[in-house]
C-alpha cells in the first residue's frame, strides 16, 4: 500500500490518498474543503479516487467530499450517527469555527452508512471500520490489518488525542473507545491521523500525556 498525506485547508487536515501502484484505484480517507487540490495530486499520481471514508463529520475532514464524488463518480461512505454534522456544513463553519460560509458546499449525491465491524474491500485491500465514539458520536477509524496502519481521525494524534468539547463530544466515550477499540492493537501498529504527523500505537501507549486516563 502507498499513501501520500495531502494536509490541507486551515486545519491542516490530513487527506490520505491509499493505493496500490497495480491497480492505480485509490482510497482517499478525510476529504477537507480543498478538493481541487486533493484531486490534483490523484491525477499526478496516476489514480481514480474510488471510494472515500469519512473519519467523522466535521467539515474539516468532510468538506470536500462532495466535490470529490462528482469529479471521480466516487462512494463516499460515512457513519450516519454523524448525519447531524455532516449534512450541515455552513452551520458548523458558524458555530465550531466562527466563520461565515464563503458559500455553499456541494453535499455527496448519495452517502454510504458505515457501520461498527463492516469490512470493506477497496482497491485491492481490506478496510475495517471500527466506530470509536468520544470526538463525534459516528467518529470512526479505518484499520488494514494486512498493512498494520490505522487511519485514526481525530481519535489519536502523536502525543495529544481528539478534542472533546464539540457537539456531541464526550471524554468517557473516547476513553472507552481508546481502550476498549484502539490500544488492542499491536505497538507497530502505524498510525495515520487527522491532524499532524504519523506515529504509531507502541509510542502513544508509552508516551501519550494521556495515557492514564484509557489504561
Amino acid at each position: 500500500m502507498k499513501i501520500v498525506a495531502v494536509p490541507a485547508w486551515v486545519t491542516a487536515t490530513n487527506a490520505y490518498l491509499a493505493y496500490d501502484e497495480a491497480t492505480k484505484v485509490a482510497v482517499l480517507v478525510d476529504a477537507p474543503p480543498e478538493p481541487d487540490r486533493i484531486g490534483d495530486v490523484a491525477v499526478s499520481l496516476g489514480v481514480t479516487i474510488g471510494a472515500l471514508l469519512l473519519t467523522h463529520g466535521h467539515i474539516d475532514h468532510t468538506g470536500g467530499a462532495g466535490e470529490i464524488q462528482s469529479r471521480f463518480g466516487t462512494r463516499v461512505y460515512v457513519h450516519p450517527d454523524d448525519d447531524f454534522l455532516t449534512l450541515h456544513p455552513q452551520e458548523q463553519l458558524r458555530r465550531i469555527f466562527g466563520m461565515e460560509p464563503p458559500g455553499s458546499y456541494d453535499l455527496p449525491r448519495q452517502l454510504t452508512d458505515l457501520t461498527d465491524g463492516m469490512k470493506l474491500d477497496l482497491g485491492g485491500f481490506t478496510f475495517e471500520t471500527r466506530q470509536t465514539p468520544g470526538h463525534t458520536p459516528g467518529h470512526c477509524c479505518f484499520y488494514v490489518e494486512d498493512e498494520g496502519v490505522l487511519f485514526s481521525g481525530d481519535q489519536l494524534f502523536a502525543g495529544s488525542i481528539g478534542r472533546t468539547d464539540l457537539p456531541g463530544g464526550s471524554a468517557a466515550e473516547l476513553f472507552t473507545s481508546m481502550r476498549e477499540r484502539v490500544m488492542t492493537l499491536d505497538d507497530e501498529t502505524r498510525v495515520l491521523p487527522g491532524h499532524g504527523p504519523e506515529t504509531s500505537i507502541g509510542r502513544e501507549r508509552a508516551t501519550n500525556p494521556f495515557r492514564a486516563e484509557w489504561s
